[in-house]
C-alpha cells in the first residue's frame, strides 16, 4: 500500500489498520488480543505475538514505526526493534510462510473493508 496516502488517513483508519493485524496474530496465536497492548512486559509468546502484530502494521498497512507505537502503546524504538526480530525470525521457512499469508490475509480484508465502507 502506498505509504503516503496511508499516513494521510485520520488516526482513526490508522488504528483500525493495526486492530486488524492485532486480531489476526490473537487469533493465530491464541494470545488475547488485549494483551498485545498491555502496558508492561509480558511473557515470551505475548511479547512476540505483539511484535508480529507491530511488525504486520508497518509491512502490511504503511504505518511509521511512530504510529504503530501510538497504536500499540509503545515508543517508536522498541516497535523498530520488534519490527527487525520479526524480520530476522523470516528466515525460517514456516516463519516466512505464516506470515506472508497472514500478511496477504488481512491486506485482502482491509480491501474489503474498505471497499464495502466506500458503497
Amino acid at each position: 500500500m502506498n505509504t503516503s496516502r496511508r499516513e494521510t488517513s485520520t488516526p482513526l483508519k490508522l488504528a483500525a489498520s493495526a486492530r486488524l493485524a492485532e486480531a489476526a496474530v490473537a487469533g493465530m496465536t491464541g494470545v488475547p488480543a488485549a494483551s498485545l497492548r498491555h502496558g508492561h512486559r509480558c511473557r515470551r509468546p505475548v511479547a512476540r505475538a505483539r511484535q508480529t502484530a507491530m511488525y504486520l502494521a508497518h509491512v502490511a498497512f504503511g504505518l511509521t514505526f511512530t504510529r504503530v507505537g501510538i497504536c500499540f502503546g509503545r515508543d517508536r524504538t522498541t516497535v523498530r526493534h520488534a519490527c527487525a526480530l520479526t524480520e530476522d525470525r523470516r528466515d525460517d521457512p514456516a516463519v516466512e510462510l505464516g506470515l506472508s499469508a497472514i500478511e496477504a490475509g488481512i491486506r485482502a480484508l482491509d480491501g474489503a473493508l474498505r471497499q464495502e465502507a466506500g458503497r
